[in-house]
């Protein structure tokens, strides 16, 4: 071997070396010279205690300093643990109990034990005196039964995701008090009991940006009005719920929209033209209402600045289409299946 190549080889492997020291002695990058709090570390060794962990991924929950332990987090300042990262993607079995020393971590702004095996049992109550937090995410960790209200204790909390279909809300009043919440999603839990209280409650929330309710067994009818005071929504998901209603008029009012997704959930009536006129609305699925109608001239010559996918598909649309639909320049998808609009038109362009 050249002597060139020999200390390339030389420098590569010096490099790797001094990167996996630096990486075993110090953690992630913001962990490089913080020392946990001895009684967070504490804590989380009760908290580990009862904990199921067949697959090792708290293997590295040992040592002095927790801020290198695997999934946590610490203050870069005070050394107080911040953050619980263990989501499982279905890759780990961690399950077993939460036990309440949890609560002793005074600082802890995020929890994260998403796609766990927490079969069987409830969301702990004492989840609700996390008073820091902000990031709350237990979306398919298997547990089961009521939500338990004290969630609204959490009134830092800005993301929170609950979607599961084993889960259930009875009352919805708590939610009111989520006053910093951004990002909402219940998908598949049963809402089946809160009537239409939950409009005009969410509708109090002023920085809801997001907001995933399908699947959750809501039913109708709107109040023209339900949508006024969402100033700050980006994204809805009603699909697949049983309104039975209207598309309520006061939807086009809400002009932050980007995305939403009201398939497959019984509304009926004229679809209001007024969404072609939102100036951010980039994704509509108002597929498989199989009772919503339009006529295609007046709802495609409305404006559509930015949207990119557009279906309106097993519904009762009819009419012609305009030839104006072509300047839809940002438009990718555009299903109109199983509708009353003439074949030859759909098939010149283009459209399934």
């Amino acid at each position: 071997m050249e002597p060139v190549t020999m200390l390339r080889l030389m420098l590569q492997i010096l490099l790797f070396m001094m990167r996996e020291f630096v990486c075993s002695n110090t953690g992630a990058p913001h962990h490089q010279l913080v020392s946990c709090l001895e009684s967070d570390k504490e804590a989380l060794l009760d908290f580990k205690t009862g904990l199921e962990d067949p697959d090792g991924l708290l293997f590295s929950w040992k040592g002095n300093n927790c801020c290198q332990w695997e999934g946590i987090s610490c203050d870069n300042k005070t050394g107080a643990v911040i953050e619980i990262d263990l989501p499982c993607y279905d890759l780990s079995g961690l399950g077993g109990k939460i036990r309440p020393s949890i609560t002793k971590l005074k600082s802890l702004r995020h929890l994260d034990l998403s796609d766990c095996s927490f079969e069987g049992i409830p969301i702990p109550d004492f989840f609700g005196s996390l008073d820091n937090l902000q990031y709350l995410n237990l979306a398919g960790a298997g547990f089961n039964g009521t939500i338990p209200p004290n969630l609204g204790n959490l009134s830092s909390l800005q993301y929170l995701d609950l979607m599961s279909s084993d889960l259930v809300v009875r009352k919805f009043e708590w939610v009111v008090d989520l006053v910093s919440l951004k990002y909402l999603n219940m998908s598949g839990v049963d809402l089946s009991f809160v009537g239409l209280g939950w409009i005009r409650i969410l509708s109090n929330l002023p920085s809801l940006t997001e907001l995933h309710m399908s699947g959750c067994g809501l039913s109708g009818p709107f109040p023209s009005h339900a949508f006024l005071n969402f100033t700050s929504l980006a994204v809805l998901d009603l699909s697949s719920n049983n309104f039975n209603s209207k598309i309520p008029d006061s939807l086009v009012n809400v002009s932050s929209l980007v995305d939403v997704d009201m398939s497959y959930s019984s509304f009926y009536g004229s679809i209001p033209l007024g969404l072609a006129d939102l100036p951010s609305l980039k994704f509509l699925s108002l597929s498989m209402n199989y009772n919503l109608t339009a006529n295609c001239f007046q709802l495609f010559r409305g404006k559509w600045e930015k949207i990119q996918s557009l279906d309106l598909s097993i519904n009762e649309l009819y009419g012609k289409l305009p030839s104006s639909i072509e300047n839809m320049k940002f438009l990718t998808d555009l299903s109109l299946y199983k509708n009353r609009i003439e074949l030859w038109q759909t098939m010149q362009l283009g459209i399934c």
